[in-house]
């Protein structure tokens, strides 16, 4: 079998592809400085004639796969999959894999230390110092920019998958209480306690959003539960924007309704007028999407996909999580 991979990929991972499954073509996206269009898609695939291909960001729309039908599978080096046109690999008996979890503890880090930088007015005094108003004698900087210890706080996550269970087991050792509201996850940990949305936003110090995108989530979090908040409660949301309602939220900071928010993900990247309102406002720590931005994420996508796929086609392991389009194994059960 010939693998074509344009997603980053370690050359350990390769070697470990080329031994289980014969050829590996490696055209990484970042060489040429951008994702495989539609167009340059179909083309490499046709040039290359692969088995088989694994992407991360380009383009694998219909025209793609319909143009090129013979896959044996389509691995994706994401949690989700949005790239890929699902719908019609399965159509085909194409199986399609991703790699959730790939940036757990990229997020999850970067939550924990956006979260102690927002609590103890970090940027703020730097800025301060930077500006050279530190006065002899003086405790400015004692009194100004005293804040708060994350230990001892109840904090909530919406959604509680491989990001969410992450952040939680390292906020644990501050340690803090750790809530959850998540319909789906069901194996039951003594350290962490499964409430209600409401009870979750009208009682954490920390509410913090882990939602996938789904018709169900998107405007998910809106006025009636960012009402509920604490006045010097703190909203966080790392994982997508669409599932939160950015013009309650906005509301909400401008009437200083909550204490302030730590925001990754914006409506539009990049920004429009109301996601720069939100990105400006004295009580928002935004960060440009880059919270699982870190090299080891590339690894463990290839580690991730690359176990994908040997137990599925070298152990028969079919119905292992990450595949995408569980559906074609009833039509195609061996």
């Amino acid at each position: 079998m010939k693998i074509l991979i344009t997603a980053p990929y370690h050359e350990k991972a390769r070697k470990e592809l080329q031994a289980l499954f014969g050829e590996v073509v490696y055209r990484e996206w970042k060489s040429k400085g951008s994702a495989y269009s539609e167009t340059e898609l179909i083309a490499l695939l046709h040039e290359v004639q692969p088995d088989a291909y694994i992407t991360e960001h380009d383009e694998v729309t219909e025209n793609v796969i319909r143009s090129y039908p013979h896959l044996k599978f389509i691995g994706v080096c994401r949690g989700t999959p949005s790239n890929v046109a699902v719908a019609t690999a399965t159509q085909l008996g194409i199986p399609v894999f991703n790699t959730p979890a790939r940036n757990a503890q990229a997020v999850a880090e970067m939550l924990v230390a956006n979260l102690v930088t927002f609590m103890r007015n970090t940027l703020a005094g730097i800025q301060w110092l930077k500006a050279e108003q530190w006065e002899v004698g003086a405790h400015t900087s004692y009194l100004q920019f005293k804040g708060n210890e994350v230990a001892g706080k109840k904090i909530g996550m919406v959604g509680f998958g491989a990001v969410g269970q992450t952040t939680a087991q390292i906020l644990l050792h501050f340690p803090t209480e750790i809530v959850y509201y998540d319909p789906y996850y069901t194996d039951e940990n003594p350290n962490f306690t499964s409430v209600s949305l409401e009870e979750l936003f009208s009682s954490c110090d920390v509410v913090a959003i882990h939602l996938p995108v789904t018709e169900q989530t998107k405007g998910m979090i809106d006025r009636k539960y960012i009402s509920l908040m604490k006045s010097d409660a703190i909203f966080v949301n790392t994982s997508r924007a669409v599932v939160v309602n950015r013009n309650d939220l906005l509301a909400a900071l401008n009437a200083h309704q909550i204490r302030g928010a730590i925001l990754d993900v914006f409506d539009h990247e990049p920004p429009d007028a109301i996601d720069y309102q939100l990105i400006h406002h004295e009580n928002v720590l935004a960060t440009p999407h880059i919270a699982g931005a870190t090299h080891e994420v590339e690894d463990h996508h290839a580690d991730i996909m690359n176990a994908n796929l040997k137990s599925f086609f070298k152990e028969n392991r079919q119905a292992i999580k990450q595949l995408v389009n569980k559906e074609i194994l009833q039509t195609n059960p061996s």
